[in-house]
């Protein structure tokens, strides 16, 4: 196998210093970079702290319009060849500033992309969030999830399980990087998925600016086919 080059971002919704949550999110990136480099490949790791989001954060809800470290956010998800999504769990839901922040994101950013999912709680009755609440999440938004989801609770972080599903979430993730199954998808079938207007960095379907529908749209009147508008001509 050719040796590539990766990017990987990292998005964690811890608020607390030292996270839990950032720690989770850091090990699965820290042995995804490992086993890569040991098939040859170089990763870049960037790392995404939703908590330094939190001042723009209102406005991107309330008007859609993303100030300079949110448009850097989405632009290191756009970026990136793979992404780890790690959030703290709250009242047996993901974080409401990890919800909100995809929720912002445009509906085609993670079209085919390679994802893998981290959560931490305190107990161990949050852990089927990863999988009832963060999959689905992503499954609408049309990512790719990994197979192994990763959840950790207090009493995990002393368990050699947890080493094991991190490595293997890892492994699986830098799988589906080398098979460059979002580039093909971009490359060969993304018209076939329904875009939204300006979406995706204009990458999306063409828009026809002068049929009927989108003159009507824009104010205008429907121009009747095969019509001849004569001049009127000077007396």
């Amino acid at each position: 196998m050719e040796p590539q080059s990766f990017t990987l971002a990292v998005v964690n919704a811890g608020i607390s210093d030292p996270s839990s949550t950032k720690l989770l999110g850091d090990r699965i990136a820290q042995s995804a970079r490992d086993i890569a480099e040991r098939r040859g490949h170089t990763v870049r790791l960037i790392t995404v702290d939703l908590r330094d989001l939190l001042p723009e954060l209102s406005g991107a809800l309330a008007s859609g319009l993303l100030g300079p470290r949110f448009t850097a956010a989405v632009e290191a998800l756009r970026s990136a060849d793979g992404v780890i999504a790690s959030t703290p769990v709250y009242k047996a839901g993901p974080s409401g500033l990890f919800s909100s922040f995809f929720q912002v994101l445009d509906n085609d950013l993670l079209i085919a992309k390679p994802v893998a999912l981290a959560a931490t709680a305190g107990t161990a009755r949050h852990a089927l969030v990863v999988d009832e609440q963060m999959r689905s999440l992503f499954a609408y938004l049309r990512a790719l999830s990994v197979p192994t989801s990763v959840f950790a609770s207090t009493e995990d972080w002393q368990d050699k399980a947890l080493a094991s599903r991190v490595d293997r979430a890892a492994y699986e993730l830098v799988l589906l990087m080398e098979s460059g199954f979002e580039r093909n998808v971009r490359d060969s079938s993304w018209r076939s998925y329904q875009h939204e207007y300006g979406s995706a960095g204009g990458t999306e379907l063409g828009i026809d600016l002068e049929s009927d529908l989108m003159r009507l749209a824009t104010g205008g009147s429907l121009k009747p086919k095969n019509s001849v508008i004569e001049g009127v001509g000077e007396g």
